[in-house]
């Protein structure tokens, strides 16, 4: 006897295409229950380089689900940590969040979660996307999706039991939470070296700024780092700058 679950899903599945079939059973698998507006999800794992136009002209692709998704996973983020580590100061939230939410950690989650496999883009411009844009993005974008899909309620229990909790050993983070600025800057002064770090670039889509920073060692440009805000750039060009000088 067929579940009344499997019989829901079985009707779903006829309307669809068989692309849409597969991207429906993949994503049930991914976020624990069958999408429920599928063209949320389509939208999701649409790259702005495959970007496709609308009844009124506009271009969409997954940017503005991937801003949605970017707060919403910010929001569950911020309310986990607060709830686990009742003690601790606002710093110390703010930096363990941030180790969790940074494009590198979410572009990881992403491919063990298999977005990689689902996410549409140009194969074309395949050298020119950053894997670590491409795939974080995405999986903010379906967070995004989720949520609209499915409430926060269910959202918040798809990032906890889905991404974070099987992802990330938290009590680990906590451990080893290197502030790679602090680090650099260490050294720097411990080495008698000119450092100092200057923000390049800021480039804006869809009200979002995107900063790019640069270190400098000695008037030379070191590492180049990107964030969405001037602290996470500087993150990221400090840790490279460190694996650049092989400092552990």
């Amino acid at each position: 006897m067929i579940g009344i679950g499997k019989k829901w899903a079985n009707n779903l599945f006829k309307q669809y295409s068989q692309y849409d079939n597969e991207l429906s059973e993949a994503l049930s698998h991914v976020i624990g229950s069958y999408p429920g507006n599928l063209q949320l999800y389509k939208l999701a794992m649409r790259h702005t380089s495959v970007a496709k136009e609308n009844e009124n002209g506009i271009k969409e692709s997954n940017e503005r689900l991937e801003y949605l998704g970017d707060a919403v996973l910010g929001m569950i983020v911020a309310e986990y940590l607060f709830c686990k580590f009742p003690y601790k100061s606002e710093g110390f939230l703010t930096e363990i969040r941030s180790r969790i939410v940074n494009r590198e950690s979410l572009n990881g989650v992403s491919k063990k979660i298999g977005l990689s496999n689902l996410v549409e883009y140009d194969n074309s411009s395949r050298n020119s996307i950053k894997p670590k844009s491409l795939f974080g993005d995405t999986l903010e974008a379906l967070i995004g999706a989720v949520f609209l899909d499915k409430g926060y309620k269910h959202c918040k229990r798809f990032v906890i039991r889905k991404l974070l909790t099987p992802n990330y050993d938290i009590d680990e983070i906590v451990t080893n939470n290197p502030n790679y600025k602090s680090k650099i800057i260490e050294w720097a002064q411990k080495e008698s070296r000119d450092l100092k770090f200057e923000i390049i670039g800021i480039e804006e889509v869809n009200h979002l700024k995107k900063f790019t920073a640069q270190v400098i060692l000695e008037e030379e440009p070191l590492g180049r780092g990107y964030g969405l805000s001037k602290k996470k750039a500087e993150q990221d060009a400090a840790q490279k700058s460190l694996d650049l000088l092989k400092i552990e």
